[in-house]
């Protein structure tokens, strides 16, 4: 896709599109995540491209990530990727630029720029903003200010939790995120269920923001579904055919400690275990894992498959760290299910473990217990016979209530009226949204070359987002 190709912003209104939905064209939706450490953002707006055009075919997406990892995930029909200039998140929660030698206020200058010519060229119907309502360090600041001028249905998704609810509701205040949502925003969405996890409650959002929410439920059933992988970069890897105990460590760049204590723990009989180490582990750790499942027979190191859900599906049990994606495929599988969860940088997989167990849909190794004995035990109590556990019932409908409650949002109102609305709403030029979010920035070495075409906004105070 070329941006040539698309409609440009008219003369004379810089920033602003008018886009009114015609009969003959496509339902266009955008879906953007900043993307800065593994890829649960940019899958969850994957499996939400693929429920909606599922639900209404004649729909184009574009995704707009962080992650260029994107392009070898199985993606939905008519699904396009636009990838950001890349960011690194060390395990301090600094961020700087991943690739290019430049600060990272200058990265995010040019990911902000790229962003707004994007949707302004896109005019898209829907756009779904995942977690972060002004993008990382205000990078979507101008597209969403020049969108308030077109017809674009705006949309904040937030998975069900966000850390520990102090330190959330902090990072919320901190980003100014209360203003923006009441000003840019129509809806939000938390893709979870209260009865596991109340968002609005545990964080004490204010009435600005929680009069716009709908609890879609957990992303989970139909996950995967339409999807298909475009690149095949290796050759595909099918689960074993025979009984497996199965580890997930997410994108892996904390799962070292996880998939080692694994890799020791003694298996159940007549079972194979199979690690997924994820993309982004380190080489160095990722081949220590791999000496060690060479003196560990019957366990099974595999790297980066881009069709995880299948190996879930088919696995007798589960030890898994507690993310988002990975919890709701595990909850759609129903198998027996062990989260290790992390607690840095922040305490979102222990609040979402500990909320699993409560409801009795997991069972939680707490930090400072994996280790190889430990797992060993609970893999073989897991594999064997066992009274069902009652469990209270859990909303994993997400999927499908998602496309409804954006087919609401979309028919609700004239498209042309909403725009007029917001243009009145209040001055363009006294934006109550200004100030951008500030970010931590990871050090750069001065010897790194810096790109002095690109706009040099001031360095931002040492506050994560």
């Amino acid at each position: 896709m070329t941006l040539t190709s698309l409609p440009s912003p008219p003369r004379g209104a810089p920033g602003r599109l008018e886009h009114p939905r015609q009969p003959e064209r496509p339902r266009r939706v955008a879906l953007y995540s900043h993307d800065t450490q593994g890829l649960g953002h940019i899958r969850r707006n994957i499996a939400l491209a693929a429920a909606l055009v599922a639900a209404e075919p004649d729909t184009d997406v574009l995704l707009l990530t962080g992650a260029p990892e994107a392009t070898a995930l199985p993606l939905p029909p008519r699904t396009d990727v636009v990838t950001l200039p890349t960011l690194h998140k060390d395990h301090a929660g600094g961020y700087a630029a991943r690739t290019l030698g430049v600060t990272l206020p200058e990265v995010l200058a040019l990911r902000s720029a790229i962003l707004t010519a994007t949707l302004l060229a896109f005019g898209p119907d829907l756009l779904v903003v995942d977690k972060v309502a002004r993008g990382l360090g205000g990078e979507l600041d101008p597209a969403l200010e020049a969108l308030r001028s077109t017809p674009t249905v705006v949309v904040l998704g937030l998975r069900e939790v966000l850390d520990d609810p102090a330190v959330a509701r902090r990072q919320w205040d901190d980003a100014r995120t209360t203003e923006a949502v009441r000003d840019l925003y129509d809806a939000v969405w938390v893709y979870g269920d209260p009865a596991v996890h109340d968002l609005v409650t545990e964080c004490g959002l204010p009435a600005a923001v929680a009069g716009k929410v709908s609890y879609t439920g957990y992303l989970a059933h139909g996950r995967g579904a339409g999807a298909v992988v475009r690149t095949r970069p290796t050759p595909r890897v099918a689960p074993p055919a025979t009984p497996y105990v199965l580890c997930l460590v997410g994108g892996g760049q904390d799962g070292v400690e996880l998939a080692e204590a694994f890799l020791r723990a003694p298996l159940p009989a007549g079972h194979t275990g199979v690690v997924l180490t994820g993309p982004y582990m380190r080489r160095d750790a990722r081949e220590a894992l791999r000496s060690t499942a060479a003196d560990r027979p019957g366990h099974v190191l595999l790297e980066f498959v881009p069709d995880a859900d299948r190996f879930i599906a088919g696995a007798a049990a589960v030890v898994s760290m507690a993310g988002y994606n990975s919890v709701c495929e595990l909850l759609a599988a129903g198998a027996p299910t062990l989260l290790a969860p992390r607690t840095t940088p922040r305490a979102e997989q222990l609040v979402r473990a500990r909320s699993l167990e409560r409801v009795g849909l997991a069972s939680v190794l707490e930090p400072g217990d994996v280790e190889p004995a430990a797992l060993g035990r609970w893999l073989d109590a897991a594999v064997g016979p066992r009274p069902a556990a009652p469990a209270g019932p859990i909303d994993l409908d997400g999927l499908a209530r998602v496309p409804r409650l954006a087919a609401a949002l979309l028919d609700r109102a004239e498209l042309l009226d909403r725009a007029a609305r917001r243009a009145h709403a209040r001055p363009p030029t006294a934006p109550t949204v200004r100030t951008a979010p500030t970010v931590r920035a990871t050090t750069v070495p001065t010897t790194q070359p810096t790109a002095t075409s690109l706009t040099r906004p001031q360095e931002p105070a040492r506050v994560p987002v």
